[in-house]
């Protein structure tokens, strides 16, 4: 409602939401797209090179005249990265306005280091939101119309509870927002709300999904049947496939990675009414590079991109970052045929950092996650240890199961052997908090460790907010 207070921002709204509606029923030609990204890629060069103390300096040599002329490969070549550590030095120097022209002011968790600011103003807030709008209203509608929508957010400070309560306002479904992590809610209370409101969709992380089944199992209840969940929205964390069936399953509901994004990049892929993420091609312009040497990554011959995921915002609004080296593994890949829809499929595989080496075998998070899923039925949690004997790396699988599984066992004993040449030692066991960090600091420092290496910063962080929550 508080665009129909300024004229500017009204129109603005519906500007966006005609053009999300008319992208998402495959009205866009790929040559209107084009056009598109490159008018506004160029408008935020020269918005950020005006207003933000960071980018003034740091493209102080891109012209006007360099800006018009600038093509796929010249823009690659020519504008330097925006990196994690410079979000960190620069803060408040990033920002394309003051927070006070910002409508609300949000940070990055700040657990292994300062936090990052990251306010927005309205303008990020429309655009973002009508493409979150338009891209679930028919994954919602799958479900019914009657919807109570629960948001369960990491802190006050985090931008999930006013994205995802605006989202489902426009959408037109009820909202209540609760922290179970807060002293104040609590798992208890959270559970009984969410019977009591007879909740039909929940917004979370998938380690909060766990631990909620978890906490329902303890008082009694079944996930499944005492209570009348729908579908189940994750954000956050690293989701595989088998991740979300093992988590439908366990609740009863259908299941999705609702969203890629971060907190300083904001929105960059969007689930689907057919589950699948895709990319925000109107907001965002993609670029996908070696993460060792920088370089762009090629298409293969399927057109498919694998590597580090680089984003341009194509909007202007209180912190747009110009090729802004996410830090994550993503692969992009096209269109499957017959659909029209002109906007690439987007997988996260985990972050660079978190790729590890077995045996001399590179393995992404998404790889490692997938290795014990797809193996393993009713899995209700899991950890991995890495060591390394008599000069070769072994696994230890630590899980928590619904039911003794001897045949998991010994499939992920053989899979883990012919894939790394790893010995692995299953162990059924009650796993605490430590996986349920994976959002505050990282999939691995969550679900990881590595008994090879010291204890890093984020493996410090995670023990330390895993034994607040396990003391609980």
């Amino acid at each position: 409602m508080f665009t129909i207070f300024d004229d500017e921002l009204d129109a603005l709204a519906r500007r966006s939401v005609a053009q999300q509606r008319e992208f998402h029923d495959g009205r866009w030609s790929g040559e209107r797209l084009a056009a598109h990204q490159w008018r506004g890629l160029r408008e935020t060069l020269r918005y950020t090179r005006s207003r933000s103390p960071f980018y003034a300096e740091r493209l102080a040599d891109l012209t006007g005249p360099g800006i018009d002329g600038l093509d796929a490969a010249e823009y690659a070549r020519t504008v330097p990265f925006t990196t994690k550590q410079d979000l960190r030095d620069g803060r408040y120097d990033l920002l394309s306005k003051p927070v006070s022209e910002s409508w609300v002011f949000y940070e990055t968790t700040g657990t292994t280091g300062p936090a990052t600011p990251c306010p927005r103003d309205n303008t990020d807030s429309v655009v973002n939101n009508a493409a979150l709008t338009v891209a679930y209203r028919e994954v919602f509608a799958q479900h019914g119309d009657d919807h109570v929508v629960a948001v369960l957010g990491p802190t006050e400070l985090h931008s999930t509870g006013d994205t995802f309560g605006d989202v489902c306002r426009n959408l037109g479904h009820a909202v209540v927002k609760m922290w179970p992590h807060s002293p104040v809610v609590g798992f208890e209370r959270a559970l009984q709300m969410l019977r009591e409101l007879r909740v039909t969709a929940v917004f979370c992380t998938p380690g909060m999904a766990m631990t909620l089944a978890k906490e329902a199992r303890e008082a009694g209840l079944d996930p499944a049947t005492d209570f009348d969940l729908r579908l189940l929205m994750f954000v956050g964390e690293l989701v595989t496939p088998q991740l979300l069936e093992n988590l439908g399953n366990l609740w009863g509901a259908r299941a999705y990675s609702c969203m890629y994004a971060s907190q300083e990049a904001s929105i960059l892929g969007l689930a689907h009414v057919d589950g699948r993420l895709r990319t925000v091609p109107q907001n965002v312009y993609y670029e996908v590079v070696d993460p060792d040497s920088g370089q762009p990554v090629a298409p293969d011959a399927r057109r498919v991109r694998e590597g580090e995921l680089v984003v341009t915002h194509l909007y202007q609004g209180a912190k747009p970052l110009v090729r802004y080296r996410t830090g994550d593994l993503v692969r992009l890949e096209p269109t499957g045929p017959g659909e029209s829809y002109p906007s690439e499929v987007l997988t996260p595989m985990g972050r660079v950092r978190d790729r590890i080496d077995l045996n001399g075998r590179t393995v992404t998070a998404y790889e490692l996650e997938d290795f014990v899923l797809s193996r393993v039925r009713g899995c209700r949690d899991y950890h991995i240890t890495i060591g390394r004997e008599s000069g070769v790396d072994v696994l230890t699988v630590d899980l928590e199961l619904a039911a003794p599984d001897e045949e998991a066992g010994a499939a992920l004993v053989a899979s883990a052997a012919d894939a790394w040449g790893c010995p692995l030692t299953v162990r059924t066991a009650r796993i605490g908090a430590i996986t349920t960090t994976g959002a505050m600091v990282s999939w691995k420092a969550a679900r990881v460790q590595d008994l090879r290496t010291a204890v890093d910063a984020e493996r410090e962080a995670a023990l330390a907010i895993a034994r607040k929550r396990d003391a609980r």
